[in-house]
C-alpha cells in the first residue's frame, strides 16, 4: 500500500507534544514501515518592531495540525488517533483524506523555499500598514516623510512615496530603515 501524507488536527498549541507522543507509539507498536514521517510545518518570521529592532523566531504555518506520512488502515489510523492531543484527521465525512502530492509540495515549498536547505521560509512582518506616514530613519534618504504604498514581507521591504524636489517618488526601502509617524 503506498504512503501517503495525512493532516492530523491537534490541540493548538500541542503539535511538538503531539509529533514526540506519535513517534513513540510508533516505536511502541512496531509501526516504522507503516507511518514513516512527521512534519510540523514552520516558517521564520522576522517581527520588525518600533525603531527598527528585529526579533526573528520560528512560527507554525498551520498551528493545531500536523502532517503524517503513512498508509492507513485500522492499525495505523487506532495508532495515531489515539495520540493525546490529537483530535481527528482532516478530511470528508470523517473519513482521512490524503493531500495530493501538489498540496505536500505547496506547503513544503512555503515552509522551504529552497528545496536543497532544511532552513523555514523566511517572513518580515511589521506593524507599518499601507498609507500610514513613515519617516525614513537610516540610508541616502534619512529624514524624508512618505507615505507607504506597499508591503513586501517575502523580501522584507516596502514601496514607499516620498516627495523629493517638490514631486512624489516611489521608492523602495528596508523595513529597518523606516519608522512610523504617530
Amino acid at each position: 500500500m503506498a504512503k501517503r501524507w495525512y493532516v492530523v488536527h491537534t490541540y493548538s498549541g500541542y503539535e511538538n507534544k503531539v509529533k514526540t507522543d506519535l513517534e513513540h507509539r510508533i516505536d511502541t507498536y512496531n509501526m516504522r514501515d507503516q507511518i514513516v514521517d512527521i512534519q510540523i510545518p514552520m516558517e521564520e518570521v522576522t517581527k520588525l518592531k518600533e525603531g527598527g529592532e528585529r526579533i526573528t523566531k520560528d512560527e507554525k504555518v498551520f498551528p493545531g495540525y500536523v502532517l503524517v506520512r503513512m498508509e492507513i488502515d485500522d492499525n495505523t489510523w487506532a495508532v495515531v488517533r489515539n495520540t493525546p492531543g490529537v483530535t481527528g484527521f482532516a478530511g470528508i465525512g470523517g473519513k482521512p483524506t490524503p493531500l495530493r502530492r501538489s498540496e505536500y509540495d505547496k506547503i513544503m515549498r512555503r515552509v522551504n523555499p529552497r528545496s536543497d536547505s532544511s532552513a523555514p521560509a523566511k517572513i518580515t512582518t511589521t506593524d507599518i500598514e499601507v498609507g500610514q506616514s513613515i519617516h525614513v530613519v537610516s540610508g541616502p534618504l534619512a529624514d524624508f516623510d512618505g507615505t507607504v504604498s506597499e508591503i513586501m514581507p517575502e523580501s522584507g521591504k516596502i514601496k514607499v512615496m516620498l516627495t523629493i524636489f517638490g514631486r512624489e517618488t516611489p521608492v523602495e526601502l528596508t523595513m529597518d530603515q523606516v519608522a512610523s509617524i504617530n
